[in-house]
């Protein structure tokens, strides 16, 4: 070992001026001095991983303080007196390394620096164009790799993997028919690229699937548009008014009539997920909804047939006490039953023995988003007596 140190040592000393006993001293001495800064056993991997040849993961950001070689590197790279094709190449080769780690922000990062030279090497800008699409396609951002796929063809048509990168862009976009037009222009190129061969396939299928869909939407949308006018002309053949809440205006003030109303300011289907239907025989079901003031609790009839009785309805419902009545007071004998004039703040007592379509038909009655809405309280209760105290009270024949 001491024998190839001395060789070294006397490449750079002048051997004829120094005595072989000088040289001996010389060594002896630098035996006897322990190296400052040398590595040690326990931490010999991180002062290795300051070094720049040996580095395994290059800093986010270069602090000279920190990394003064690697500082000192970076400023011969990327020399502005380099030629602009030489800094793009540059670039080019940071963005691989970065792509090849995963790290794809910093990678779009240095190939967009690499554009940004303007080198008149054309092959150079498609490479960097087509590779930050890659970078941009896995970060998910489709359309901007798109749009630097496009770039890149416009240089270049014949460039086969900005066709594969474009036309797997378009799948991601949804932009089938596009993505096959893509596959075709490329197989016109190679027409057994295998790649190209696979996503044209996948292309093709979810382009009939996607047509397929868009016919079944269309007729469903024709089948709904139709329930709905049917819908409209029997709620207009029963004279029966509606409002809507979101407009506040009522069929006799809509500029378009009961028509438009219906179909700009209505959903056939309540909030709650009931709807209004028809039978076979013409005749119409609504959601009703069923306010309790006096406990501040509600019930949703979802399919209130226009023909049944408000009894009939409250026999069923309250056939057992609900939970929330701790008097148990709610009994279908002691119910009444009231609907509000919102103008006027008066109320009409409904007879249980009268159809939801008699009290749909009062004149003062206005439905308000498709879904009847009536008050039901304990005749006979003090509640009941306060609530309808000092308001007119009006009794539906």
């Amino acid at each position: 070992m001491w024998s190839v140190a001395r060789a070294a040592i006397m490449e750079f000393l002048d051997v004829q001026a120094v005595s072989s006993d000088a040289l001996d001293s010389f060594v002896e001495k630098f035996q006897s001095k322990s190296y400052r800064g040398r590595f040690t056993e326990d931490r010999w991997e991180e002062e290795f991983e300051k070094i720049p040849l040996f580095m395994t993961k290059t800093p986010s950001e270069i602090d000279p303080n920190e990394n003064p070689d690697l500082a000192c590197l970076q400023s011969i790279i990327f020399d502005e007196e380099r030629s602009p094709e030489e800094q793009a190449k540059t670039y080019k080769d940071e963005g691989n390394d970065y792509f090849k780690e995963k790290n794809y922000e910093k990678a779009v990062i240095s190939y967009t620096e690499g554009l940004k030279q303007k080198c008149a090497d054309s092959d150079l800008n498609v490479i960097l164009y087509t590779n930050r699409a890659a970078a941009q396609y896995y970060l998910g951002n489709f359309r901007s790799a798109l749009n630097d796929v496009i770039a890149a063809t416009k240089r270049n048509p014949c460039h086969l993997k900005a066709i594969i990168r474009g036309t797997q862009c378009l799948l991601e976009l949804k932009n089938f028919v596009e993505a096959v037009n893509w596959c075709d222009k490329g197989l016109q190129i190679d027409a057994k690229q295998k790649k190209l061969l696979e996503l044209r396939a996948k292309a093709e299928k979810l382009k009939r699937t996607e047509q397929r869909d868009i016919r079944k939407a269309k007729l469903k949308e024709k089948k709904e548009q139709n329930q709905n006018e049917a819908l409209l002309r029997a709620i207009k053949a029963r004279d029966i008014r509606l409002v809507s809440e979101a407009v506040g205006e009522d069929e006799d003030s809509a500029s378009g009539g009961l028509g438009e109303l219906f179909l700009y300011g209505f959903s056939p289907e309540n909030p709650c997920g009931a709807s209004l239907s028809m039978d076979d025989q013409g005749r119409l079901s609504w959601p009703v909804l069923l306010l309790y003031p006096e406990y501040a609790q509600s019930d949703l009839i979802s399919a209130f047939h226009e023909d049944s009785r408000f009894i009939d309805h409250l026999m069923v419902m309250f056939g057992e006490t609900p939970c929330w009545d701790l008097e148990r007071k709610y009994c279908p004998g002691n119910l009444e039953v009231f609907f509000e004039d919102e103008d006027s703040a008066e109320l009409y007592q409904v007879p249980p023995k009268s159809t939801l379509l008699q009290v749909l038909q009062h004149p003062r009655y206005f439905v308000k988003a498709l879904t009847p809405t009536f008050l039901v309280c304990v005749g006979s209760s003090s509640f009941c007596r306060h609530y309808l105290e000092g308001r007119k009270v009006h009794q539906v024949n």
